[in-house]
C-alpha cells in the first residue's frame, strides 16, 4: 500500500458518519456482542470513526493504520477504550498481542492490498492474533456488480462546506476496471458554487491502483489459514449476497 494516498482527504467531513454508523450498528452489535472478548481490531482504521463508535459502546478497540495523516486526525479526538497504532495490517503479529475477540476491516480497505501474498499475510496474521471462534468482519465493494454493469463511479455525495456557507462540497469517486484484476480509483473533492464561473473548483484528486478482490479469492485465502466458517451478505441488513445486484460484499469469517 502506498504511503499517505489519502492525506489530502478528510473523511471525517466527506462521509455522513451519523447515518452510516446508525445503519451499521445493529449488525455490529449482534456480531461483536457475542464475540469471545470485547477486544476488537479495526484494520485500516482511517480517521477513527468506527473505533471511537465501538469504544463508546464498551469495546476495547485497537485501530491499525498506515497513513500518518489519517492517524493524526484519528488521534486528535481522544476516546475512552480506544488506541491507534501506526502499522501495516499485513504484519499484525508484530503490532499487537494475541487474544483479540474480533476484527473489522470495513470501508473498502482491503482492495488497497493488491497482491495475493498481501492477502495471505493478512489472513495468517489474523489467525494468530484472534481467539478461536472470533469473527472477522470484512466489507468491500462488490466488484462483480461493477464489472457486470460497467459502472464507472460510486454515488456522488453532496455535503455542507465548513469553510464557505454558500458552497457545497461534492465528493466524487470514479473508477476504471483494468484487465489484470485491478482498478484505477480516482477520489476527488470539488467545491460547488452556482453563483460563480466556473461553478466547480477542484480541491483534491488522487489516482490509486486497487485490487478488485472477489468473494472466492478472499474465502480461499482465509480458509488456507485456518478459518473454516463463512457467512456472506449483500448489505448490513443481511440481504442475501447477489454478485450481479449487491452493492457490497460483507463477509464474516471465523
Amino acid at each position: 500500500m502506498a504511503d499517505d494516498q489519502y492525506a489530502k482527504f478528510d473523511y471525517g467531513r466527506l462521509i455522513n458518519w451519523d447515518d452510516r454508523l446508525k445503519r451499521e450498528w445493529p449488525f455490529f452489535e449482534e456480531l461483536l456482542g457475542s464475540a469471545p472478548s470485547r477486544r476488537i481490531l479495526d484494520l485500516g482504521s482511517g480517521t477513527g470513526e468506527h473505533a471511537r463508535f465501538l469504544g463508546a459502546h464498551g469495546f476495547h478497540v485497537t485501530g491499525i493504520e498506515m497513513s500518518p495523516a489519517m492517524l493524526e486526525k484519528s488521534r486528535s479526538t481522544p476516546a475512552e477504550n480506544v488506541r491507534f497504532i501506526e502499522g501495516d495490517m499485513r504484519a499484525l503479529p508484530d503490532l499487537v498481542d494475541q487474544g483479540y475477540g474480533g476484527a473489522i476491516c470495513v470501508g473498502n480497505v482491503l482492495p488497497h492490498l493488491t497482491d495475493a501474498d498481501d492477502l495471505r499475510k493478512l489472513a495468517s496474521g489474523l489467525r494468530r492474533v484472534l481467539t478461536r471462534g472470533a469473527p472477522f468482519l470484512l466489507q468491500i465493494l462488490n466488484y462483480d456488480r461493477i464489472e457486470i454493469r460497467k459502472e464507472g463511479s460510486l454515488p456522488i455525495s453532496f455535503l455542507a462546506d465548513p469553510e464557505d456557507p454558500k458552497a457545497t462540497i461534492v465528493f466524487l469517486r470514479t473508477m476504471e476496471l483494468q484487465a489484470n484484476g485491478r482498478a484505477i480509483f480516482m477520489p476527488s473533492t470539488l467545491r460547488q458554487r452556482s453563483d460563480r464561473e466556473p461553478p466547480l473548483e477542484l480541491l483534491a484528486s488522487r489516482r490509486v491502483e486497487i485490487r478488485t478482490w472477489r468473494r472466492r479469492e478472499i474465502e480461499d485465502a482465509l480458509r488456507a489459514n485456518g478459518f473454516d466458517s463463512f457467512e456472506v451478505f449483500g448489505s448490513y441488513a443481511k440481504a442475501p449476497f447477489d454478485p450481479a445486484e449487491s452493492r457490497d460484499l460483507i463477509l464474516v469469517a471465523r
